[in-house]
């Protein structure tokens, strides 16, 4: 396991996610990000620019975090996404349903 312990941190409009997402500290992270994403009433952005992981635990994560601001009429914007965690998100379907992923161009 990395020692480089995730955070999240809100300030303005950005929710930045950092650091290494693995199944032992996604819980932890999901919690702290559910309670920023509650004290903020604005649309945010999610910056995961600072992230170093693609796993699908970050997915699950990220998921969670878009249902919970929609209940709120909230809207989260995914930035920074790495190619590896677009294509894992392609590759489960999932890069529609997170604004912010695309779908990998046939190009």
């Amino acid at each position: 396991m990395s020692t480089d312990w995730p955070s999240v941190t809100l300030v303005g409009d950005t929710l930045t996610l950092s650091g290494t997402i693995d199944p032992l500290n996604v819980v932890a992270i999901r919690r702290e990000g559910e309670k920023r994403i509650l004290a903020s009433k604005a649309d945010l952005q999610v910056d995961l620019s600072a992230m170093h992981t693609a796993h699908s635990v970050v997915l699950s994560l990220l998921l969670c975090w878009h249902r919970l601001a929609g209940a709120r009429s909230q809207a989260l914007r995914f930035t920074g996404v790495s190619e590896r965690l677009n294509s894992l998100a392609s590759l489960s379907g999932l890069e529609r349903q997170l604004p912010g992923f695309s779908s990998p161009s046939l190009a």
